[in-house]
């Protein structure tokens, strides 16, 4: 487990003093817990980048409306396993007084995490798993779900393929919540859309070999495999279907959870033409090339869409603490849902009921060597999904905060 407090070297002294209204933090500290994938197959989906975006947003609030608050950041690694996350979110809350816990990468780990919230009192702010249930059926008042889950994912890929004439699906699945989600969530769009899915397959998390899920997705017949899963197991997964010729056989792959990392990983040549959603991409604007430059300096990495979502909930979090005059989950959460989502990365963001953040989502093809004009040069945005229609309808949730 590493702890920084952010005096900040770089920063005036001064902003290291308590705030004015340090008597209603609880502590005299805002802490902030980062639980995620450190060292395993989603290290580069969240890993040390999230540590890195957190510090950036810690950087911009203490330059601003957090001027003169005392943070401290503590991460930790849940190797992808619920018990693990939980035992140290645990320890964090009981010994540490955690605030808030940011990331949270695998739905597992971010479901058991969620349970002692509730419990406990702390302000959840999930961007890295990915399942729907964490503001459905179970959402809590003072968690928060940032950038991307399941059904934009499908709301993206899986509805646009279809439409385009991909009426028959495979699902190929990590087998764990995550996966599952997205499956249910994928499949749902693509009967909505007009197609069926002809079955699947499961897979275990962080699979080496891919060559007899890919046999079995090859005899459906399908015209698309969908990949219901990410990061080294979605780069495998893809670099095993080059090598069996899956696209020259006539079927196409979607990779309904790319990141822009994993094209980095893949390279062009394996990853071009490749159909997935995004929340976020570095090379939009000026402001989202601006964060992106600044976070590179560091990770030596573009940031994926994980880790702009963090950078933009634990600032929002921070703005939010810094209005109220209070760490106290509950009022914070309250505040959050006040204040407007203004930050780099995020457009047209707004916080729902269920604890939902919705904003636009873009459906992304992964350029051809060819068209790439250098470095990190991956995508085509072929089009603006927006947050109204980018995210499970409200009415959908099973979330016992929204009133039917």
């Amino acid at each position: 487990m590493t702890r920084k407090f952010f005096h900040l070297a770089a920063l005036p002294l001064c902003m290291a003093i308590a705030m004015s209204a340090q008597a209603t933090i609880s502590d005299g500290v805002v802490k902030i817990g980062i639980l995620t994938d450190l060292s395993g197959p989603y290290s580069n989906f969240g890993g040390k980048g999230s540590v890195v975006a957190t510090n950036l947003a810690i950087e911009d609030c203490l330059k601003a409306e957090c001027k003169g608050m005392k943070i401290e950041v503590l991460s930790a690694d849940h190797q992808n396993k619920a018990d693990i996350g939980a035992s140290k979110a645990r320890e964090w809350l009981d010994r540490d007084h955690v605030d808030a816990f940011a990331d949270m990468t695998n739905s597992a780990a971010a479901l058991a995490v969620q349970k002692l919230i509730k419990e406990k009192g702390a302000v959840g702010l999930f961007t890295g798993p990915a399942t729907t249930r964490l503001t459905s059926e179970d959402c809590a008042a003072n968690s928060f779900h940032w950038m991307f889950d399941t059904y934009s994912a499908s709301a993206g890929a899986a509805a646009a393929l279809t439409r385009a004439g991909g009426k028959s699906w495979y699902f190929l699945t990590v087998d764990y919540a995550f996966g599952h989600s997205l499956e249910k969530d994928a499949s749902e769009m693509v009967k909505a859309n007009g197609g069926t899915v002809v079955g699947s397959v499961r897979h275990p998390l962080n699979a080496s070999d891919f060559s007899s899920f890919l046999m079995q997705a090859q005899s459906s017949k399908a015209q698309i495999i969908g990949m219901a899963n990410a990061t080294q197991d979605a780069i495998n997964t893809i670099k095993a279907a080059r090598e069996f010729g899956i696209s020259e056989k006539g079927q196409k792959l979607a990779a309904l959870m790319l990141q822009v990392t994993d094209v980095h990983a893949m390279g062009l040549r394996v990853a071009q033409g490749l159909v997935s959603s995004e929340g976020f991409y570095w090379d939009m604007d000026d402001q989202t090339r601006d964060f992106s430059a600044r976070f590179e300096k560091v990770q030596k990495a573009k940031p994926n869409q994980v880790h702009a979502g963090v950078y933009s909930s634990v600032l929002h979090y921070l703005k939010a603490v810094a209005a109220a005059k209070s760490d106290n989950a509950d009022v914070v959460s309250a505040k959050m849902r006040e204040l407007p989502i203004k930050d780099a990365v995020m457009r047209n963001a707004s916080i729902r009921p269920d604890g939902r953040v919705i904003h636009d989502m873009y459906l992304v093809e992964v350029k051809t060597p060819a068209q790439s004009k250098g470095p990190w040069d991956y995508y085509n945005i072929l089009s603006t999904i927006p947050a109204n229609t980018a995210f499970m309808p409200l009415a959908q949730s099973q979330c016992s905060l929204v009133k039917k």
